[in-house]
């Protein structure tokens, strides 16, 4: 297999190294990054300069760009073939609940099904990645079989990527696997408010507290229990059944 690796913490992230040991066992490996850290930057892409790819070893390359503008040119300009699969992290923190509509991880792996190539995003919930990097080296334990697992089946899901959520534990204390849906997070004191070094007001976005909620079966609870949680998502973002029952509530204008 052609495997397109990408991430959204840098091409020096400890994580990106991770995935790479992982794959190096499933197929070929490519890896087209940023040059440094891009998270939260979403689905974004850079229109207003150009973007340059550096080659930093054989099917190696750091981009000045976003996560998507990795995908996107490494489909488009960078590989001589098309990948069979883009793989996107290992994140440096968790990718659940509402973090999917802004993580650059997420969103690398979208952009590779948009593009029409199967995708998996895959991240650590961890908290300091200093104090957690032996216990992210061990996931590699974890990952590879999984990744061998989805990257075998017959027919992959259409429209549609996994979102990968490692516990932050040593592989033999992962319970297993869990298929889930989305959690939910809500985030409270997150803006900061401080002056700069003039006097004038500036805020931080960024930290706070973070209060998770879930069924069961969602991705907060799995991780929490000590499990690998695999959400799949797709990209219509239609709400259905609001659409089915529209008749107690629209009338044409």
């Amino acid at each position: 297999m052609r495997l397109l690796l990408t991430n959204d913490d840098g091409i020096l992230a400890q994580g990106l190294e991770c995935l790479c040991t992982a794959a190096e066992a499933l197929g070929e490996v490519t890896i087209v990054a940023p040059d440094r850290e891009q998270s939260a930057t979403s689905h974004s892409l850079t229109l207003h300069h150009p973007v340059r790819p550096i080659r930093r070893g054989e099917r190696r390359w750091q981009v000045d760009g976003t996560p998507t503008d990795c995908v996107m040119l490494a489909i488009e300009a960078l590989m001589p073939e098309r990948p069979d699969f883009v793989f996107s992290g290992i994140n440096h923190g968790q990718n659940m609940g509402e973090d999917v509509l802004y993580s650059g991880t997420v969103a690398a792996a979208m952009e590779g099904l948009s593009l029409g190539v199967p995708s998996i995003a895959i991240s650590f919930a961890g908290g300091d990645l200093r104090a957690d990097v032996s216990r992210l080296k061990e996931q590699i334990k974890v990952l590879q079989p999984l990744l061998k697992h989805l990257t075998s089946l017959p027919d992959f899901p259409r429209d549609t990527l996994f979102n990968v959520n490692l516990p932050p534990l040593a592989a033999d204390e992962v319970k297993g696997v869990r298929l889930t849906r989305l959690g939910r997070r809500v985030y409270s004191e997150s803006v900061a408010p401080m002056k700069d070094p003039w006097g004038r007001q500036i805020y931080w976005i960024g930290g706070g507290e973070i209060t998770w909620s879930g069924e069961p079966d969602s991705d907060f609870r799995a991780i929490e229990e000590g499990y690998v949680s695999v959400t799949p998502l797709h990209l219509d973002l239609t709400y259905f059944d609001v659409l089915e029952g529209a008749a107690t509530w629209w009338r044409d204008l």
